[in-house]
């Protein structure tokens, strides 16, 4: 199947995706780490909290006190909020520091150096400095996740392997012709991908019989191809 039809189908399914919380890095990164392994609802209350109680910008990021950071990072999950506080304490102060309190100024790198740039913050290294720049309408590429990553190789259109960053790169490749005109569309296809693994094509039991792409899909075919067919009455 090629990219464009496979958007259209998961549109078709899930319906419209939802806009990109932000288009300025910091918020971005902000929004990767106020939460983890949460769904989005809670992400956007523990975001919506920060903006609220504390700011959303470096200085205002820099003097919070780690109590109130950590109380808004466990609104975001309770795996490790005062580890996640400190991260974004870092953060904030690494903008301070290097880019003067605005890390726009990043975005006007050359895309290598840019990509370097963001994958320097805690928790997001190069898919997560990807999807920045996609969601800032810097770079013109479909930032993909574990599960969006999932569907594509599923699908056969990127390889597999067990090296997670190579199947990433490889990914991109794949794909690389194949990438909406704007950035718009480009955040709508990272969302339908990452429902699409999350809802359907599931990382264990898969639910392929509601899939779909399973008309064009080798791992669909190969899951219908290994099911017992029943035995006719009287057999």
């Amino acid at each position: 199947m090629k990219l464009p039809a496979i958007l259209r189908a998961l549109r078709g399914r899930y319906g419209p995706p939802p806009a990109a919380p932000s288009r300025d890095p910091f918020e971005l990164i902000l929004w990767e780490q106020v939460a983890y392994l949460a769904p989005d609802t809670r992400r956007q209350e523990a975001y919506d909290a920060l903006r609220e109680r504390v700011g959303l910008a470096p200085r205002a990021v820099a003097r919070a006190p780690a109590a109130q950071l950590t109380a808004i990072a466990r609104l975001g999950g309770s795996i490790a909020p005062a580890i996640r506080a400190q991260r974004m304490r870092r953060s904030a102060q690494l903008v301070l520091r290097r880019w003067d309190g605005d890390l726009r100024a990043a975005l006007a790198l050359p895309p290598a150096a840019a990509r370097r740039a963001l994958a320097a913050f805690p928790m997001i290294g190069k898919p997560g400095a990807d999807k920045i720049l996609a969601f800032t309408g810097t770079a013109r590429l479909i930032p993909l996740d574990s599960n969006g990553l999932r569907v594509l190789q599923r699908l056969g259109l990127a390889p597999v392997s067990d090296n997670y960053g190579r199947d990433y790169r490889a990914a991109q490749e794949a794909i690389a012709t194949a990438v909406p005109r704007t950035a718009r569309a480009c955040i709508a296809a990272y969302y339908l991908l990452r429902e699409h693994g999350q809802q359907t094509c599931r990382r264990s039991a898969p639910r392929c019989a509601e899939c779909p792409l399973r008309a064009g899909c080798p791992t669909g075919r190969a899951v219908r191809a290994s099911r017992p067919r029943r035995a006719r009455y009287g057999a």
